[in-house]
């Protein structure tokens, strides 16, 4: 049996419980009453997929119908599975410890660019053909979701299919649908062509996909009656959504250890590099009631002494003190933390701080994003130095001495004068600190993280390069210059690699030629690429190379408006035209007002034949 299999290799793995299950809160079923069993894969270690709040949500849904079985399976480190290779042990699910491959559905939640490679390896070691043209019979049908799919194309020569959007409701219709087959028969042909047809499926095999002289897309050609255009997901009434009233409690410490409950879901604000504000929208938020209702059933069921409320942007929640005045009523009495880790710099005022107690240990975080404030209306962050300075003085006079501020490098008309400006401004809130009577005899800590900007699809910045490695290093060099200068406060400065950024941005910007790089790369040895530790950024440049392809033709040229862009054939209910039109309004440093204050114009409304968003009852 694989379970005395597993006994025997166990122990000789870092951190066994990662591969055992039985944890307080996972699902097990009676085998002999499931019809459809869904491996939820996703393609990280155990300590990052169990952190993820989607994962949690889509598998108590799938579990709450009895005749379906949803079972949770992480990548294994190195270690692990050498183990498993050289033990005949296939990659199994948590809950029963049988071979995924036996199960209908292997699904893999798609997070994150740089975990490409661990869906080969993960296909791999449960013995299941990577490719889905080699995968004839009807099951297991290999399907991907999450944010990632908006440009699944580097990864579409694996899948048999994915869904586009939100999987609370379409998750239920395909498995709904997989039952039926499995029931009177059919084959997986005929599966794909009647799952194309449900709103939010997309099916990659259904699809031709034609090429310029220049390598640039030509033409996405559909096949027979699969849809032109594959409209996302959504979910109409964001408080009526789905929500877990449980979760898997970990035997081992993972990356965020405590509940969470989602309180809106979209964002308002039109930042002009953040992809995830623009893919989920519309803007939906849940009521006070809902919330507050949810955060006992979670503290109830799961023994968590934190609670942490998620969202794009939490200070955006149309009531936010009204909630945090309710819910610390029963929190405080509960000995519960509570922590809001998206606060927006204009909305972080002394009624907010004074409710958050958890964080007051680490420090606060805020981002800026650029330095000046000309690169700040560039990119739409529409905060002003005075909102920076305003929410540091609270922070600082309500005993906060520690501030770590992000921005990004390589942005759209970056200049030498907008990374000076970095310095500038961090030198300002260390001088405000000081000015601070009972602040000044303590030291203040002032960390500048900087990440390169990579520009993503379907973002008014789709269409520009990523800065070339020369430039960004010189940038580098230069903040570090200044930073270190004579006389000055030391600030701390640290920055992402850019190995791993134009690989990301090559694999967000790339189209179907890229299942090849990515398959051989992992052949070569590329997995756990997110994990410094084992990237090997030589490894994908022979991969590049082997396949034929220029890396810096993803990553390095503009993109012109009439493009055909590999994600095209992908609706995410917002117009083409926005983008543009926003994209040239970066260009003359103009911005655009939240969609609060002002409809941007994006088209959402128009699309779904009501107000782009809405407010939950109860407030």
């Amino acid at each position: 049996m694989l379970k005395d299999k597993l006994d025997r290799i166990l122990l000789s793995v870092q951190k066994p419980a990662r591969y055992i299950g039985g944890e307080v809160g996972s699902v097990v079923k009676d085998k002999s009453k499931v019809d459809i069993r869904y491996a939820f894969c996703f393609p990280d270690t155990y300590d990052i997929g169990m952190s993820h709040l989607g994962m949690k949500i889509l598998y108590a849904l799938k579990n709450s119908v009895p005749n379906y079985w949803c079972e949770r399976v992480f990548m294994p480190l190195p270690d692990m599975e050498q183990k498993m290779r050289e033990n005949d042990i296939p990659l199994y699910g948590l809950e029963s410890l049988e071979p995924i491959k036996d199960f209908e559905f292997i699904g893999f939640t798609l997070q994150y660019e740089l975990c490409y490679t661990n869906i080969p390896a993960m296909l791999d070691l449960a013995g299941v053909p990577v490719f889905s043209k080699d995968r004839r019979s009807l099951f297991p049908i290999v399907m991907g979701g999450g944010p990632c799919v908006c440009n699944a194309e580097p990864v579409a020569d694996f899948f048999d299919l994915f869904v586009l959007g939100e999987g609370e409701e379409v998750n239920l219709e395909l498995m709904a649908l997989a039952e039926r087959y499995k029931k009177n028969g059919g084959t997986k042909e005929d599966f794909l062509n009647e799952a194309a047809r449900i709103e939010g499926i997309y099916v990659p095999s259904l699809y031709d996909i034609s090429y310029n002289v220049d390598g640039t897309v030509k033409a996405i050609t559909p096949k027979g009656s699969a849809p032109a255009k594959v409209r996302k997901r959504i979910i109409d009434d964001f408080d009526k959504a789905f929500s877990p009233d449980y979760f898997v409690v970990p035997f081992t410490e993972i990356v965020h250890d405590r509940s969470v409950v989602e309180v809106l879901r979209g964002c308002i604000r039109g930042c002009r590099f953040c992809q995830a504000g623009f893919i989920y929208r519309p803007f939906r938020e849940k009521s006070k009631k809902t919330i507050i209702d949810q955060v006992k059933a979670l503290a109830d069921s799961t023994g968590y002494d934190e609670v942490s409320l998620s969202s794009l942007s939490t200070s955006d929640y149309s009531d936010i003190e009204g909630l945090l005045c309710d819910l610390t009523e029963y929190t405080d009495a509960k000995g519960i933390n509570l922590s809001l880790p998206s606060l927006r710099i204009d909305k972080f005022s002394e009624e907010v701080v004074n409710r958050i107690k958890s964080v007051r240990a680490s420090g606060l975080t805020f981002a800026p994003e650029a330095g000046s404030q000309r690169l700040r209306d560039v990119i739409n962050k529409n905060i002003t130095e005075e909102n920076v300075m305003k929410s540091c003085r609270i922070a600082f006079e309500s005993g906060y001495s520690s501030v770590k501020l992000y921005f990004m490098m390589g942005l759209p008309t970056e200049t030498s004068e907008d990374i000076a400006a970095i310095k500038t401004l961090a030198d300002k809130i260390t001088e405000l600190y000081y000015s601070i009577p009972e602040r000044s005899k303590r030291g203040i800590s002032i960390s500048v993280s900087l990440s390169t900007f990579i520009p993503k699809p379907f973002t008014p910045f789709e269409f520009e390069p990523l800065a070339d490695e020369e430039t960004v290093n010189e940038r580098q060099k230069y903040l570090l210059e200044l930073t270190g200068a004579k006389g000055r406060k030391k600030i701390d400065v640290s920055w992402s690699h850019y190995d791993t950024t134009l690989i990301e941005a090559a694999l967000a910007r790339g189209d179907r030629r890229l299942s090849a790089v990515i398959y051989e790369a992992w052949k070569s040895g590329c997995k756990l690429d997110s994990w410094g530790e084992y990237f090997k950024p030589e490894l994908w440049a022979k991969a590049f190379e082997k396949c034929g392809l220029d890396i810096s033709f993803y990553t390095h040229r503009t993109r012109s408006y009439d493009e055909v862009m590999p994600w095209s054939h992908m609706d995410m209910l917002f117009s083409r035209d926005f983008l543009i039109k926003e994209n040239k309004k970066a260009h003359q440093g103009i911005t655009t007002p939240n969609c609060r204050e002002k409809c941007a114009g994006c088209a959402i409304n128009k699309t779904l034949g009501r107000p782009c968003f809405h407010y939950g009852e109860g407030k």
